[in-house]
């Protein structure tokens, strides 16, 4: 994550990046901190990658070596070389060099995963009848939400870590309420506490979820009359591994036509023994909007 680096300074190192490619059929498009994007336009030159591409994601190897898990596969000499140049072109670039001035950690290099091409969804309205919105400072959710046909909701403050302002989150729901049948509120603190192995943070992060989004959230829903609420994690990333896990995760449903069950807390172990999950995560939102 180079110390979870700005947007603002992520941006000016990939123009440099791009200026340096030199390939007009490849394309770095700046996201949010270290999480960006290189398109590969294929209309230009035909990919090399296929589905046996394999890259790994950077959160697998926390304290680990990476020298066994750079790109490997169909096309991966021109992600490793392209990899490799990044060296020297950020090694002494002026946001490293300001960086390290105020004792922070550079950025070394690119490091590229998640392979994949443009997917084509079929709209939610077109599937459940509902319109949609979401709140998340995380590409991958709005490029979910735009692939549906969501409208996004861009939230001032929102940073996609721990310091990301959940109140205003929690407002910015609220105010969708009266122009959209479903709002999706995303956070990603959870997740990068866990991947920093920060148990603390976790716990923060967990607290002002409940007190900044989830309760504001749903007193205004119990004030509007009918409603459902849906609380749930989207993986495991559990402390002790500091990456991603499978497993069930738990969900708490409430509102209108909703009984409680027999659970007693909301973990992944209430979670594991419950009679109700649901293999597949899309069939939780048949659940949410039937049950």
């Amino acid at each position: 994550t180079a110390d979870h680096i700005s947007s603002e300074e992520a941006a000016a190192l990939l123009k440099t990046a791009q200026q340096e490619m030199a390939a007009d059929f490849m394309e770095f498009v700046p996201g949010v901190s270290y999480r960006n994007l290189l398109l590969f336009r294929g209309d230009k030159q035909r990919a090399p990658f296929t589905h046996e591409t394999r890259a790994t994601p950077p959160h697998d190897l926390t304290d680990k070596s990476v020298a066994d898990d750079f790109p490997r596969g169909p096309g991966s000499d021109l992600l490793n070389d392209l990899m490799s140049r990044s060296v020297g072109w950020f090694a002494d670039h002026e946001v490293n060099q300001r960086r390290r001035a105020a004792g922070k950690l550079p950025a070394t290099n690119v490091w590229l995963w998640g392979l994949g091409r443009t997917p084509s969804l079929t709209s939610f309205h077109e599937l459940h009848g509902k319109t949609g919105k979401m709140i998340t400072a995380v590409d991958l959710l709005r490029g979910l939400a735009a692939l549906i046909g969501w409208d996004r909701i861009e939230v001032p403050g929102a940073t996609g870590y721990t310091n990301t302002d959940y109140a205003a989150k929690g407002r910015y729901a609220i105010d969708a309420l009266d122009s959209t049948d479903i709002i999706c509120v995303h956070v990603e603190a959870t997740d990068e506490a866990s991947h920093e192995g920060d148990a603390a943070a976790k716990i923060a992060a967990l607290e002002a979820i409940d007190e900044k989004i989830v309760a504001p959230l749903h007193a205004a829903l119990r004030a509007r009359g009918d409603y459902r609420i849906l609380v749930s994690p989207d993986h495991p990333t559990p402390i002790h591994l500091k990456t991603h896990s499978h497993g069930f995760v738990p969900f708490a449903i409430a509102g209108a036509g909703v009984s409680p069950d027999s659970s007693q807390t909301y973990d992944e172990a209430a979670a594991a023994s419950s009679g109700l999950s649901f293999p597949e995560g899309w069939q939780l939102m048949n659940y949410f909007l039937k049950v």
